[in-house]
């Protein structure tokens, strides 16, 4: 019998965390899922313990963009939904039961995310000032961040598949991304429970790498712009985030004395700005 949920695992040298994740998984009180682990070459022992796990996972050689390792996994995936649980999260035992009641609840819904808990060191981060939408028609707020959590999904598959997957090419906020297509073209369930925890802030994690990642929400913007994801007046909520981006970028670029840099997010603020009526 097919399972009716695939969860993908994407991870990169991170055994001990992946362990925790796939526990989490298996400690859930929904049983009719499949886990997927989605290793992009790891070299800490990662491929040894998964062969001797009860689990499907498929071996990349490093690649470096989380988009793609998810991907792959999806493209093997039975179940009628996909979740993404980064390798570094956990989830809480009743995660994949109150989504799968929400479904059934909603027939029309194909999106659903959940509230998480954000730990830094053990400690959690208070997240009182986040005051976006979480459910319905969250385009707009999308656009200014990533609103939805991918350890927090579930999606139908077809959808996934149907809004264009992640971006293999991007390496930081390829989420952000993905959800701009998602939330342009699709109403998002919300359940305001926390059922995931996010662990942030530690080295190996690609947001820190370079200690911002605005730069790769600019570039994720601009190609949805580009492509024409987005109607006439998504367009318009679309090309003045970006103008604000760039201008916002570019200051910091003069900041730091990167004067080309800044100059050219300067003219790129000029032609977002350019389409606005």
């Amino acid at each position: 019998m097919a399972p009716i949920v695939s969860i993908i695992i994407p991870t990169y040298n991170r055994l001990s965390q992946l362990q925790e994740a796939v526990a989490s998984v298996r400690a859930q009180s929904y049983r009719a899922y499949e886990i997927i682990v989605v290793d992009d070459g790891s070299a800490d022992g990662t491929a040894h313990w998964l062969k001797n796990q009860d689990l499907r996972f498929v071996t990349l050689t490093h690649t470096g963009f989380p988009g793609l390792v998810r991907n792959r996994g999806a493209e093997i995936a039975h179940g009628t939904y996909l979740c993404f649980l980064d390798s570094d999260d956990v989830w809480l035992p009743k995660k994949l039961a109150v989504q799968a009641a929400y479904f059934k609840m909603n027939p029309e819904a194909v999106i659903c995310h959940t509230r998480e808990i954000w730990l830094r060191s053990g400690k959690i981060i208070s997240q009182s000032t986040q005051k976006h939408k979480r459910e319905g028609y969250i385009f707009p707020d999308a656009l200014k961040k990533c609103v939805i959590g991918p350890s927090t999904v579930m999606i139908e598959r077809s959808v996934f598949f149907k809004s264009g997957a992640f971006l293999e090419n991007l390496e930081i906020a390829e989420d952000y991304e993905l959800w701009l297509r998602v939330t342009a073209a699709y109403e998002v369930g919300y359940i305001d429970e926390p059922l995931v925890e996010k662990r942030a802030g530690h080295a190996e994690q690609l947001s820190e790498k370079y200690g911002h990642i605005e730069l790769f929400r600019i570039w994720g913007l601009l190609l949805n712009i580009s492509r024409g994801s987005f109607t006439a007046e998504q367009l318009q909520l679309a090309c003045k985030e970006l103008e604000y981006k760039c201008r916002i970028y570019a200051f910091g670029c003069e900041k730091r004395k990167k004067l080309d840099e800044a100059f050219f997010y300067r003219e790129l603020a000029k032609q977002a700005r350019a389409f606005l009526v």
